[in-house]
């Protein structure tokens, strides 16, 4: 296929249409010649062509009927429509109606290669903007779901990004209550497997005697019991995503037959013989280091490998404290929500023992917190309260650093990034402000 752009001419005069096309193709465009409109508009389609070329007058299907065929599929791409019969009136018509051009035959080449590079360069300005805006609104989608804006949060929705809409099989690796169920919903939901079924398996809640029948399913009569046909969690999830959390969980036997999976992409059911293709793509997480527990022999090294292909790092709280009072914020507010009540100010002592504390459960003890805290239960938890032992000693100098980079993204967040107002509520003037949310590497626009 030619780079230049993809043309579908359409003309019941078949030399005009075969000259127009070999003009195109002289000029590097990649052509499809129709002499039928109506086997014309089968071939049109939102990923097919960059340009129409249609002539106004051919029976059945004529280039009006293209025209507005094509509006309805997408009003952007361009259609040029071409007559020997021209007059005012119908070139008034064809632009009103949405065509790109118009033009009167006999056909110049120069002129039609002319009107056609002009066409596909709007074309290609379209769809350039049209995929900003898709990014831009996927990006957009993530940060509502993965919050925080320091770097290690920031690295992981890029990550998230990329390998979002491939088919490859992804091993996510966190702590516990690091939120790795939600990337992997992530992957699924950016994903072009959206439109298909999220599956998600606790491999460490289910019992090593019928983890085997929840994933592959059985045929009537495969054991005692068995009377009827059981689909397993692998053929629910084809055509979407399959998520296996606590994979290290796994007894070894059943990770054979995994890895067989994750290879042929089919299985066969307990008791059946009968392969059944699988369209799935594969998350796996794990709490643990898969490579030394393969090491250790308690993994095995081959399926460790298989998953290995791309893995995302979730990163625990304790390394992006600075995303706690964001979290915090948004954990408070929708549990207020949800209990119909007034969420509670977030007062400095109170910030300062969040900014303290290790969270060693992570984003789920947070998130905990934040309920209490709704519930009006706050200092009766080791968090919030009094006296908490989990704290970890920082230096002064970055206690208060973190403590200020807090109250002014709160401050942002309240005023929706309006430096003026910030200034006013914060009393500072405006240059200290900007200085301090440089020093910071804070972006008001953030908070608009």
């Amino acid at each position: 296929m030619n780079g230049k752009g993809q043309i579908v001419v359409i003309d019941n005069d078949e030399h005009v249409c075969k000259a127009a096309g070999q003009a195109l193709m002289l000029a590097g465009y990649d052509v499809r010649c129709h002499n039928d409109g109506r086997e014309a508009l089968e071939d049109l389609s939102l990923q097919w062509p960059d340009t129409v070329v249609c002539d106004v007058k051919m029976p059945d299907v004529d280039g009006f009927d293209v025209l507005q065929h094509v509006v309805e599929i997408d009003p952007d791409l361009p259609v040029i429509l071409i007559t020997g019969h021209g007059d005012v009136s119908m070139a008034v018509r064809a632009m009103r109606e949405g065509a790109y051009d118009f033009i009167e035959k006999p056909l110049s080449s120069a002129r039609l290669t002319d009107v056609v590079g002009r066409a596909v360069e709007k074309r290609r300005l379209v769809m350039d903007n049209r995929s900003l805006l898709a990014e831009i609104r996927r990006k957009d989608n993530l940060e509502s779901l993965i919050i925080g804006r320091s770097r290690p949060i920031i690295q992981l929705r890029e990550a998230i990004l990329n390998v979002a809409d491939t088919d490859a099989d992804v091993l996510v690796i966190g702590e516990t209550g690091t939120g790795k169920e939600l990337v992997a919903r992530c992957l699924h939901e950016q994903s072009r497997r959206q439109q298909g079924r999220f599956i998600a398996v606790n491999c460490g809640a289910l019992p090593e005697a019928i983890i085997e029948n929840e994933l592959f399913g059985h045929e009537p009569g495969a054991f005692t019991g068995a009377d009827r046909v059981h689909v397993g969690k692998f053929e629910q999830a084809s055509g979407g995503t399959l998520f296996l959390d606590e994979i290290e969980s796994m007894p070894l036997a059943l990770q054979v037959r995994l890895l067989r999976v994750l290879q042929e992409r089919s299985i066969e059911r307990l008791g059946g013989r009968e392969s059944i293709a699988l369209d799935l793509r594969v998350i796996a997480a794990s709490k643990q280091d898969l490579l030394a527990l393969s090491e250790q022999g308690k993994f095995r090294a081959d399926l460790y490998y298989r998953l290995n292909v791309i893995t995302l790092h979730n990163p625990p709280l304790r390394t992006r404290m600075e995303d706690i009072p964001m979290l915090f914020t948004h954990f408070l507010h929708k549990a207020a929500k949800r209990l119909d009540r007034r969420p509670p100010e977030l007062s400095p002592p109170l910030l300062q023992k969040l900014m303290r504390h290790r969270w060693p459960g992570n984003v789920r003890e947070l998130q905990n917190a934040a309920e209490r805290m709704a519930l009006g239960l706050g200092q009766n938890c080791a968090v919030l309260g009094p006296d908490d032992e989990g704290e970890t000693k920082q230096p002064l100098t970055a206690q208060l650093a973190a403590f200020e980079k807090c109250i002014l993204e709160q401050e942002l967040l309240a005023n929706r990034g309006r430096i003026s107002k910030t200034c006013q509520t914060l009393q500072l003037p405006r240059k200290t402000l900007y200085y301090k949310l440089k020093k910071y590497g804070i972006n008001r626009r953030d908070f608009q």
